[in-house]
C-alpha cells in the first residue's frame, strides 16, 4: 500500500518523550521534562475523589463545569483586575497544549504569517504548519534573551495575522516587563494582528518581578487569547486540565474547534479545581516563592560546577551553558549527560527553528530538595 506523504515531515518524537524515556533506561535523575516529582496540595486531590463518588463522571459542559468557570473568573480578577463572563470568555481546555492549537486553529488560514520567538515551545511550528500557515521565527539572544522590538516590527508583512508571546519565557525563563508591553501595543495599533499569550507560567516570576497579562490591558485583550494551565499552577501536569479566555468572538471562533478536539475535560477534576480555587485564592500569590525557594537551592549547589548560568527570572527551569565543559552539540551533551552523568536534561536547540550556536541546556528545578542536590552532585563532578 501507497500511503500519503507526512503532513509533518520534519517532525518526530518530542524531545521531552525522548529523554524522560532516556532518563528512565539509564537511571537518571530526570530534570528534563517539565514535572514536578511531588504531589499537588492533598485537599486538592481529596476533593477529586470526592466528586468522584458522588457521581460526577459523566460528560460535563462543553465549555466547563460552572462552577470552574465561574472560579477562573473570579481568579483573572484577583489577579489582573479583569472581569470576564464566565458564558462567553473563558474555555476550559484538555491541557494548555489543546488550547494552543485550538486558538491558532481558529484564526490561522493558508498562506497566514506566525511570528514565533526562538528558542520556542516545541507545539507552536506543528499547529501553524497543519493550518497551512507559515512560522515566522525571530532569534532571542542569550544570555538574557530580550525582545528586539526593531526585529519585530521588521518582521510583519501584510500575511501577518498572529504573534505568539510567551511570559514567562520557556525555555529561557526570561520575563517580560512593562515596557514589552508598551512596545507590543504601539506594535499592534491600527492593525488586525492577533495575539496569542502562552501564559502558563504566570505565577512562577522571582525577585520582585511581575507577570504582566494580556488581560489587564484592554487595547491588548480585545484581539487576544490568553492561554493559562492548571497543570503547571497546582503541581498536576498529568491531570491536563487547562484553559483559554478570550473576547466573545474570539471565544466562539476557539469552542468550534475545541468541541471536535476533545469537546471537554473530566469532570471531577474540574469540580476539584473549582473548589479548591475557592478554598485557597492565595495559592496564585504564593508560588512564586515557592519556586523561587527551588531555584535559588539549585542554583546555590550548582555554584561549584563548571556550568555558567544567570538565575532565571521565571518558569521553573534555568538554562546552563556548558561551554567549558564540552565542545558537543546540545544533544550530544545531553545523551552524555543522562547515560554517563546520571542527569537528564532538554537541549535548548530544539526549540529554534535554526538551531543557533549556544551550548545551553534546560534544567527543571521543580523538584524536592533532595532530588536536586543529588542531581546538583553529579554535575558538579564533570
Amino acid at each position: 500500500m501507497h500511503y500519503p506523504a507526512s503532513r509533518l515531515p520534519q517532525i518526530g518524537t518530542t524531545i521531552f518523550t525522548v529523554m524522560s524515556r532516556m532518563a528512565s533506561e539509564y537511571g537518571a535523575i530526570n530534570l528534563s521534562q517539565g514535572f514536578p516529582d511531588f504531589n499537588g496540595p492533598q485537599a486538592l486531590l481529596e476533593r477529586v475523589g470526592y466528586h468522584i463518588a458522588r457521581g460526577a463522571n459523566q460528560y460535563p459542559p462543553m465549555p466547563g463545569v460552572p462552577s470552574l468557570l465561574a472560579a477562573i473568573a473570579d481568579k483573572v480578577e484577583r489577579h489582573y483586575g479583569r472581569s470576564l463572563n464566565p458564558e462567553t470568555e473563558i474555555t476550559v481546555t484538555s491541557g494548555a497544549t489543546e488550547a494552543l492549537f485550538d486558538a491558532i486553529s481558529s484564526m490561522v488560514f493558508p498562506g497566514d504569517e506566525v511570528i514565533l520567538f526562538d528558542p520556542a515551545y516545541d507545539s507552536y511550528a506543528p499547529a501553524i504548519e497543519l493550518n497551512g500557515g507559515r512560522p515566522v521565527s525571530i532569534q532571542l539572544k542569550p544570555p538574557l534573551f530580550p525582545m528586539d522590538w526593531d526585529q519585530v516590527r521588521a518582521a510583519i508583512t501584510p500575511r501577518t495575522r498572529l504573534i505568539i508571546f510567551n511570559s514567562p519565557h520557556n525555555p529561557t525563563g526570561a520575563v517580560r516587563d512593562a515596557d514589552d508591553i508598551e512596545q507590543l501595543i504601539r506594535l499592534v495599533a491600527g492593525t488586525d494582528i492577533l495575539l496569542l499569550a502562552d501564559d502558563v507560567y504566570e505565577h512562577m516570576v522571582f525577585d520582585g518581578r511581575q507577570h504582566h497579562s494580556f488581560a489587564s490591558h484592554e487595547v491588548l485583550f480585545e484581539r487576544s487569547f490568553v492561554v493559562s494551565s492548571f497543570g503547571k499552577t497546582y503541581h498536576t501536569t498529568g491531570w491536563k486540565v487547562g484553559y483559554c479566555i478570550a473576547p466573545p468572538a474570539l471565544t466562539t471562533e476557539f469552542r468550534k474547534i475545541h468541541q471536535y478536539v476533545t469537546f471537554t475535560t473530566p469532570t471531577p477534576l474540574q469540580l476539584a479545581l473549582a473548589d479548591y480555587l475557592q478554598q485557597a485564592p492565595q495559592h496564585g500569590f504564593e508560588l512564586a516563592g515557592f519556586y523561587q525557594q527551588k531555584r535559588d537551592h539549585f542554583c546555590e549547589a550548582m555554584q561549584a560546577s563548571r556550568f555558567r548560568f544567570t538565575p532565571s527570572a521565571g518558569t521553573y527551569f534555568q538554562l546552563m551553558d556548558y561551554s567549558a565543559i564540552s565542545e558537543q552539540p546540545d544533544t550530544a551533551f545531553c545523551e552524555y549527560l543522562t547515560k554517563t552523568v546520571g542527569v537528564a536534561a532538554i537541549p535548548v536547540s530544539v526549540f529554534c527553528h535554526q538551531p543557533p550556536d549556544m551550548r545551553l541546556v534546560r534544567f527543571c528545578f521543580a523538584k524536592s530538595d533532595q532530588t536536586l542536590l543529588q542531581a546538583a552532585e553529579k554535575l558538579c563532578a564533570i
